[in-house]
């Protein structure tokens, strides 16, 4: 901060574009990344409104010695040239402390769910560095969700990133909000939830979603929501990552950190970009892409003190993984879960392609031996399966050889048995959600591996927990047929007795 900061540094508004702000200082000028303020007056001339009417804008660069460059935080309607501008001397600062548990915040840290005043909190920078590498853990250990298809294929990290990849409307906001409720209750730690630029209406669902699970108490929200300005959306997750390091570093706790859309924060960094006139790189996409999205992720790490688990959504532009924003996300990940919108097609839920995902926790040495073979036999068979599909569908299934059915058999019941009944879909498809233990998921495909179900219809694995729901699914099903036998045969009698009656009739006229 300037030494000259004690003395109040007033500026005046000297152009606006858009959202991009120049202001001229006499004094001195403010440090990159200091909040200036400017407050309008009515024209009524009567004080201002200040939640309404206050103007943020961030310093982003030095123009020459007395003109500075700035990006808004907030909308810049009724801003003029000639406005006084106020240096807060300060950058910008988010609420940390144990009230701030099941609150609701937007960037600026004020609470945004209509309830108290926060009380007895500390403000800090939301321009951190990142822990030292002397400071940061080595161990590897793997942090259970309770969904199948993860656990047993691709095992997330305690203390690492993993991303959730996938165009529109393949279920990434769900499984995000699945997991936040599977670890709610098992978890010890804090959940932080961090929505960058999505829509208001599905941070309205998962507020109240999370208020009726009763896990709210252990949890904090933060919206950049996407009708706000894109450097309110670019520094939404820099907030949310420094509240989630003050229960890492002074709580000493362990933090979920869920950040939904991470695609969103380099949009609005892109869109910044071409505001402050920066030459984009390719595809658009600003030159500081790389240094912008590690300033944000290697904030993000294990340490001593706690661990800061985060998994991202990441919306993949056009479903095209060559994307420069999906290629510069994915060298920062410990897991990759790729999201497929042909298996979203097939209603095989959740539509995790496991051919495609992958995580740097899938080794022996962490997994253990049987883990480990378990995942090799299953993605062996679902390759194989994969390598099969265009003679099914040339030849028909009966012109393979026996092995290869077999294959078929197993790799369709592997497909079935990984979906998974959620709880936070339970009011849209009727079906109570499931949390299914590792140990129970990796039973579960060993026996499907060992032929154990070959006389099961595939249906009878689809959308179950453990293995043993089968049985289950298949007596209800055999109960359905036989009550459907039995009532098909009752109305055949009485179709039967209706003709001879009709005969009878006939014979007497």
């Amino acid at each position: 901060m300037n030494m000259l900061a004690t003395k109040e540094n007033i500026g005046t508004v000297i152009s606006v574009a858009g959202s991009v702000v120049d202001v001229a200082f006499n004094e001195y000028l403010p440090a990159i990344f200091s909040v200036l303020h400017i407050d309008q007056t009515p024209p009524n001339g009567k004080p201002a409104d200040l939640n309404s009417s206050r103007i943020t804008i961030e310093v982003l660069s030095h123009i020459n010695s007395h003109r500075i460059r700035a990006i808004a935080l907030t909308p810049t309607q009724g801003l003029a040239r000639g406005m006084n501008v106020i240096d807060t001397g300060a950058p910008l600062l988010a609420p940390v402390g144990k009230p701030i548990l099941s609150r609701m915040f937007n960037v600026f840290g004020k609470p945004i769910d209509d309830g108290p005043a926060l009380e007895n909190i500390s403000w800090e920078s939301v321009h951190n560095t990142p822990p030292s590498l002397k400071n940061r853990r080595t161990d590897s250990e793997i942090f259970v969700t309770g969904i199948k298809v993860i656990d047993v294929l691709l095992p997330l990290e305690r203390g690492g990133k993993a991303g959730l990849f996938g165009g529109a409307g393949v279920g990434k906001t769900v499984l995000l909000a699945e997991i936040i409720h599977n670890m709610a209750g098992g978890h010890a730690g804090v959940s932080i939830f961090c929505g960058i630029g999505e829509r208001s209406r599905e941070g309205e669902e998962l507020y109240r979603e999370m208020c009726a699970a009763g896990v709210l108490p252990n949890m904090v929200m933060v919206f950049g929501q996407m009708n706000e300005p894109p450097g309110s959306r670019f520094r939404v997750g820099q907030v949310a990552l420094t509240m989630a390091e003050y229960f890492r570093d002074q709580e000493h706790r362990d933090v979920l950190l869920l950040i939904d859309n991470i695609f969103r924060f380099i949009q609005a960094g892109a869109e910044i970009s071409a505001l402050m006139g920066q030459i984009p790189s390719r595809l658009g996409y600003q030159p500081t892409l790389a240094t912008e999205l590690a300033s944000l992720e290697e904030r993000i790490a294990n340490t001593d003190a706690g661990a800061i688990t985060s998994i991202q959504a990441v919306y993949v532009p056009a479903d095209d993984f060559t994307d420069p924003a999906a290629v510069h996300t994915f060298s920062h990940l410990s897991a990759s879960i790729v999201l497929s919108r042909k298996r979203a097609s097939e209603g095989l839920y959740p539509a995790i392609d496991p051919l495609l995902s992958n995580s740097k926790m899938a080794t022996p040495g962490i997994l253990g031996e049987r883990h480990y073979q378990l995942a090799q036999d299953i993605r062996k068979t679902l390759a194989q399966y994969a390598e099969l599909k265009d003679i099914i569908a040339m030849l028909g299934l009966e012109q393979l050889s026996a092995s290869d059915r077999k294959v078929v058999g197993r790799a369709r019941r592997l497909e079935r048995f990984f979906t998974q009944p959620f709880f936070t879909t339970e009011q849209f498809t009727a079906m109570a959600g499931k949390l299914v233990s590792l140990e129970d998921a990796l039973t579960g495909c060993e026996r499907i591996l060992a032929d154990e179900f070959n006389d099961y219809p595939e249906q009878a694995l689809y959308m179950i927990g453990s293995v043993d729901d089968a049985k289950l699914v298949k007596d209800t099903e055999s109960k359905k047929a036989s009550e459907a036998k039995e009532s098909q045969k009752i109305i055949d009698g009485e179709e039967e007795e209706k003709v001879d009656k009709n005969m009878a009739k006939r014979d007497e006229s």
